[in-house]
């Protein structure tokens, strides 16, 4: 199979119509747990769905060519395929982490840590001081989240991948904020992505699922047994449609990130909105980098509130098309209080240092129409200033 199709095709059509049985253009689903060996032995490709699934190796090869790997694993959850790259190092090896990464995966490597299987430090990777005393401790992996979790950072990944090559630490991006429709961090140096495949990859919120793409055959191989060891690949159904929603992913992210990049520009001249967090503004610290290393600035924002939780409590309760829901990158609009929801398994001081206020939200822009997105938040923001005046009048 080419390695250079443009990715759109690779989404759209990879394994489309290979189905020798019936002809089936849409890829059959393989349900089956086990399958027959073709005599005493002699295993056929696949043996036992832990091991290996042609649904799931599908969905695993494609990912591979979309992110221009080598190779990929198939997990049964985001968090699964953060702990399957963790899971290579020791008790005397030392793991670098964004301070403001996921809560989950900040909640995974602490608990990690603490369970002395190795050690981690969380550092500003913004702050080049800070990152340099974390690299003289000579790291063995270091994880990125380029934007990052809910504040939007951006990281330059070459500038990260040359420092983790010198230093001899494996480079690990979480690409699940972008996709392989806008960045793509093998090509700029990484040794491994990971995918909360719940997210835009699948895009439809109904299926949860990880993915691990390598840029070494020989690394995408000892993750696979080690899945298979441990038991964490993923379902064949969810595999099924995960690969179903993989199809629309370009279009999808195109227009989500176009009406994300209006309400950003809304939101940042709303006068009860004190900070907009959104790569594609030209104010965000790191637009030049997102412009470098993305094909665009995708469809998730934060923005801090004026009022903190009070606010905050009423802009929630006004909202109509928004959801108030953890999780991401589906076709519905969600709005999320990270400081409550996606990342109050960190503790308050963590929190604190990582700059996730009580007045943070942070936005997924789904599909529907730009203009009834702003309108919701106009009106949400709207009853926020109402409340806000009364409680002054009453004063």
């Amino acid at each position: 199979m080419s390695k250079s199709r443009d990715p759109r095709t690779v989404a759209a059509a990879n394994g489309v119509a290979i189905d020798t049985a019936f002809g089936a253009v849409t890829p059959p689903l393989h349900l089956s747990t086990t399958f027959a060996f073709e005599g005493f032995e002699r295993s056929r490709t696949h043996d036992y769905s832990r091991t290996s699934n042609p649904t799931r190796s599908l969905l695993a090869e494609t990912l591979a060519e979309l992110e221009g790997g080598a190779g990929a694993v198939v997990v049964a959850s985001g968090m699964a395929a953060i702990d399957l790259v963790f899971s290579q190092l020791g008790p005397d090896d030392l793991a670098v982490a964004p301070h403001d990464c996921y809560g989950g995966t900040h909640r995974l490597l602490s608990a990690r840590r603490d369970r002395g299987h190795f050690d981690v430090v969380f550092v500003d990777q913004n702050d080049e001081q800070a990152l340099a005393r974390a690299f003289e401790k000579f790291p063995s992996m270091v994880l990125v989240e380029t934007p990052s979790n809910p504040l939007m950072r951006v990281v330059d990944i070459r500038s990260m991948a040359d420092r983790a090559g010198k230093s001899g630490a494996k480079l690990v991006v979480d690409n699940t904020f972008l996709s392989p429709a806008l960045q793509r961090p093998l090509l700029l140096g990484a040794d491994y992505v990971v995918h909360s495949t719940t997210k835009y990859l699948n895009g439809h919120s109904d299926v949860v699922g990880g993915a691990v793409v390598a840029a070494a055959r020989s690394d995408a191989e000892t993750l696979a047994a080690w899945a298979n060891v441990v038991g964490t690949t993923g379902s064949p159904f969810d595999s099924y449609l995960t690969l179903r929603g993989l199809r629309t992913l370009f279009p999808r992210v195109a227009q989500q990130q176009e009406t994300a990049h209006a309400v950003a520009r809304y939101l940042a001249g709303h006068p009860l909105v004190s900070a907009v967090y959104y790569p594609g503004l030209s104010s965000h610290p790191g637009h030049e980098i997102a412009r470098r290393q993305q094909s665009g600035f995708g469809a998730m924002l934060g923005f801090e509130l004026k009022g903190g939780c009070g606010a905050v409590h009423r802009f929630v309760e006004a909202v109509r098309i928004f959801t108030l829901a953890e999780s991401l990158g589906g076709v519905e609009s969600l709005v999320a209080h990270p400081a409550t929801m996606t990342h109050a398994g960190m503790d308050p001081e963590a929190r604190r240092t990582a700059g996730i206020t009580d007045g943070l939200l942070r936005l997924s822009i789904g599909l529907e129409a730009e203009a009834d997105l702003i309108s919701d938040l106009d009106l949400a923001l709207a009853s926020v200033e109402e409340t806000q005046v009364l409680a002054q009048s009453a004063l």
